[in-house]
């Protein structure tokens, strides 16, 4: 008689076991979003019913806020957990539009089933493995503690081994649902935001993969610039040092003999030729990863660069954790060439700077009081920097009237 090999019943429990974990992980986390969908729904409720009193008007653009950032965030949290979503265009902020659009429809739609069922999966997630651990070594400590409650439900008094011991058989039950039901679990939770807060039907997604395309056509254009950028400075600075370091050197040697204070003239320039060369190294290195940013993290570089502005610039940093090493060098470039920008062509008295991540989100805000009218076509650098952007998957924009004043905003994701 042939049993079932001991490896293949292994794998397979370990299989269940992280399968398990993973939709708990899953739900628990849908939780977060769940809470917050309910809180969304109490108010838009809030606002439809008070709206005639006029009370709900200006509660509603609040709420339309609040639903859309909530719908991306959940997006967000789903991509980390490997579902991918293809995103709407972003919907209209003003009520009217909004109430019409089929995007904002969608998402409140989600939200009703999010904020309910999606709350119910999130809390029986969290739920079930605190009550199977409590449940199933309730026999090791129910003696511990007179008259405990037999059950995690609050069902019974234990008296007896024997009272202890069904106690346990339950908890063997909460841990069989779990195992068996939680991967469904979690993916019934995720199956409105797979539904409702993708790209609708109606939606060209010909456009998406062509607006993809194109990003990551500009994200190799600016790579092929960089490298052509570093090529240069090597080749115009560095290397151009380094041959008058040999040619100095060679000379110096061949007049030692000879002429010893020409030599050590010879020697001198070929010092201050290698000092110059070493210089050029470094900057070509901070161009490519500035070190500060290993050392002092974003908020500590770019109080740096705002120090080091021609115009009295003020920073305001708020970034708990952080971000990706590309996400943080772009970032900084960004920051780098608007201030570069503003001291060179605003005539400005005062620029802000303020940095903040929040929802797997980096967002730069970069502000001067100067004269305004930057233009992409004027060959400030704007390009370079929509192009860095883009090469990231994030957005720019630009609001720069005549008069002024300038604000420049990015959005980055901080995974990179």
């Amino acid at each position: 008689m042939t049993g079932v090999p001991v490896t293949s019943v292994r794998e397979t429990a370990v299989r269940t076991l992280r399968a398990a974990a993973a939709a708990t992980g899953r739900l628990v986390g849908g939780l977060g979003t769940a809470s917050r969908a309910l809180g969304v729904l109490l108010l838009s409720a809030v606002a439809a019913v008070t709206a005639p009193a006029g009370i709900g008007l200006l509660l509603a653009p609040l709420a339309l806020r609040a639903l859309h950032a909530l719908a991306r965030r959940e997006r967000e949290r789903l991509a980390r957990r490997g579902v991918d979503i293809v995103p709407p265009d972003p919907p209209p902020v003003r009520l009217r539009s909004a109430l019409a659009d089929p995007t904002t429809r969608r998402e409140l739609r989600w939200l009703v089933r999010h904020g309910t069922l999606g709350l119910l999966l999130g809390l029986l997630g969290l739920l079930l493995p605190l009550c199977a651990v409590r449940d199933t070594t309730f026999p090791l400590w129910w003696w511990l503690v007179p008259e405990t409650t037999t059950t995690s439900v609050g069902v019974g008094t234990a008296h007896t081994w024997l009272d202890a011991v069904a106690a346990m058989l339950l908890g063997v039950g909460w841990t069989a649902i779990l195992l068996g039901l939680g991967p469904g679990m979690a993916r019934l939770q995720a199956a409105p935001a797979r539904r409702l807060l993708a790209a609708g039907p109606g939606t060209d997604l010909s456009l998406r993969v062509a607006e993809l395309t194109a990003t990551r056509a500009a994200a190799l254009d600016a790579h092929a610039t960089e490298l052509r950028r570093i090529e240069r400075s090597l080749h115009d600075g560095a290397q151009n040092r380094l041959v008058s370091v040999t040619v100095l050197l060679g000379a110096a040697r061949r007049m030692a003999a000879r002429d010893p204070a020409g030599a050590d003239e010879l020697l001198e320039r070929a010092q201050s030729a290698a000092e110059q060369a070493l210089a050029e190294l470094r900057s070509v290195a901070r161009g490519i990863l500035p070190p500060v940013l290993a050392d002092r993290g974003l908020a500590g570089a770019l109080s740096g660069l705002a120090a080091d502005c021609g115009v009295p610039c003020r920073v305001e940093a708020d970034v708990p954790e952080r971000c990706a090493a590309s996400v943080e060098a772009t970032a900084y470039f960004v920051v780098a060439e608007a201030l570069t920008n503003i001291a060179r062509h605003s005539g400005a008295e005062r620029a802000s700077v303020t940095v903040r991540a929040r929802g797997g989100r980096l967002r730069l805000r970069i502000e001067d009081d100067g004269r305004g009218g930057a233009d992409e076509e004027g060959g400030s650098g704007l390009t370079g920097i929509r192009r860095r952007v883009a090469a990231l998957d994030g957005t720019l924009r630009l609001t720069s009237p005549p008069g002024g004043p300038t604000l420049l905003e990015a959005d980055l994701p901080c995974g990179g």
